[in-house]
């Protein structure tokens, strides 16, 4: 019954879409129907249920996983700490005093902060605390203010090391391991940082757009902004957490850190900082942990709910079925990954990213993979599809954390059209870098001489196979 598991995919959107339960509710119920289905109509016997106890230890035996928490732990500590304030006003009094300079310095922020942030929402609600009062202040209009901040939230998707990069570059990592065992192909498989050195050019060229489109669209604004100025503390604090983020990043970016150590280090500096100023003592401190550990487990719990339906739609045979679907596309590699970006695009106006690369990229990206050799074209492609979905009107996940943030809200036709320039930039790199893949490949080179492991392990590669076994042996005596 391979097309009763894209049933259970439309009944997944639809349930989150309207039932306002969690992902990981759907995504249970969905899979507990799913196996019943296919049990009573005799599709598998249940017995093949038995393989998800093993698929769930080989997940969370991830080292990667590791970086959930403290991500997570990051976006928080930055929402409670005046680094991002200081950083914002360091920027105004560097800047030239221009109407565009508190436009400018918004966007800044966010490329800064946004991969240490760990989520979209945690970059919203720190650049709506943050930024959206100084913009206010000098005469941005509330739907220039909410696209910016929009947008600007979303640039830390492409920047490594962020939350989504790593969970994409692990999804592509295991997508491509079955790729090239079907195949028996000679590729090398693809590794974390293989994705991080693939989006540093898409990432560096889409930045450049959002800062000569925020000085474009900031002209208007009426009046010079206030000369900022800093006290020497501010200075200091600003001073030292750019340093301490260039480092950080750019370690990251050229292989001598690995994102699960930046992770590390950037929540133990914050901490730190947070305890030697004293704003993160006594309920502060269980304020922050308790906060930290709900979004952590309902991670966790998004994570295990879509391995176990992604197995029951493995079951049911959904995955041969789309198998066959993609190799029936025509059009070389830019036909069939234009037609499963649309697929993943559709997807956004119902999942946010999450969802997508724990739902369906393990059921869409495999096949593809065995059509598409180039799997750091493929991820770097999904990537700014995930991008794009957060800025996807009018149910893109930035869009709706924002005008729940900032409040009142514009006119939602002037937010759309405030937001339209970063939407044609966004969607013409798309393109570019559907139509020249080469601009993906710029680093290849300076990649290969890092500390970057080139190779995965037989550990890991042991690991990845054994995800993708769903079916236990069969005991001839019963």
């Amino acid at each position: 019954m391979p097309w009763a598991g894209l049933v259970l995919l439309t009944g997944v959107g639809v349930g989150i879409l309207f039932t306002g339960l969690p992902a990981f509710v759907v995504l249970i119920v969905a899979a507990v129907v799913g196996a019943l289905v296919g049990v009573a109509s005799d599709t598998f016997p249940y017995v093949l249920l038995g393989a998800l106890p093993g698929r769930l230890i080989n997940l969370f035996e991830s080292d990667l996983l590791q970086a959930l928490p403290l991500y997570v732990t990051m976006g928080l500590l930055l929402n409670r700490l005046p680094v991002a304030d200081a950083l914002y006003r360091a920027s105004i009094a560097i800047l030239p005093r221009k109407p565009q300079a508190p436009m400018v310095s918004g966007m800044l922020l966010g490329a800064l902060l946004g991969p240490m942030n760990g989520s979209v929402g945690a970059s919203v609600l720190g650049l709506s605390r943050v930024v959206a009062p100084k913009l206010a202040a000098e005469g941005v209009p509330a739907a220039g203010r909410e696209a910016l901040i929009a947008v600007a939230s979303t640039l830390g998707v492409l920047v490594p090391p962020s939350l989504v990069l790593i969970l994409l570059s692990d999804a592509m990592l295991s997508a491509h391991t079955y790729a090239v065992t079907e195949t028996g192909r000679s590729d090398r498989v693809i590794n974390t940082a293989d994705i991080f050195h693939a989006a540093l050019v898409p990432a560096g060229i889409f930045l450049v757009l959002c800062l000569a489109l925020s000085w474009w669209t900031g002209r208007d604004v009426a009046g010079l902004p206030e000369r900022a100025k800093l006290k020497v503390s501010e200075g200091i604090l600003a001073a030292g957490a750019l340093t301490f983020l260039l480092v950080l990043l750019g370690g990251v970016a050229a292989g001598y850190f690995y994102a699960v150590e930046a992770a590390a280090m950037g929540a133990f500096a914050l901490l730190t900082a947070g305890l030697v100023t004293g704003r993160l003592r006594g309920p502060a401190m269980r304020e922050l942990l308790q906060e930290a550990l709900a979004i952590t487990g309902a991670l966790f719990a998004l994570l295990a709910a879509a391995t176990s339906f992604t197995l029951v739609l493995r079951l049911l045979g959904t995955d041969r079925l789309v198998n066959d679907l993609v190799r029936l596309i025509p059009g070389g590699d830019i036909g069939p990954t234009a037609a499963v970006l649309a697929v993943i695009a559709l997807c956004a106006f119902v999942l946010d990213a999450f969802e997508i690369i724990f739902v369906i990229l393990p059921i869409l990206i495999p096949p593809l993979l065995v059509k598409v050799a180039d799997a750091r074209w493929v991820a770097v492609l999904v990537l700014l599809t995930l991008q794009s979905s957060f800025l996807l009107p009018p149910f893109g996940y930035a869009l709706m954390m924002v005008r729940g943030a900032l409040k009142p809200a514009s006119p939602f036709r002037d937010f759309v059209k405030a937001l339209a320039p970063f939407l044609m930039a966004q969607w013409l790199l798309l393109a570019l870098v559907l139509v020249f893949p080469r601009l993906i490949h710029g680093l290849d080179n300076a990649k290969d001489q890092t500390r970057a492991p080139a190779t995965l392990s037989g550990d890991d590669m042991t690991r990845k196979l054994n995800e993708m076994i769903e079916l236990p042996p069969l005991d001839p005596l019963k």
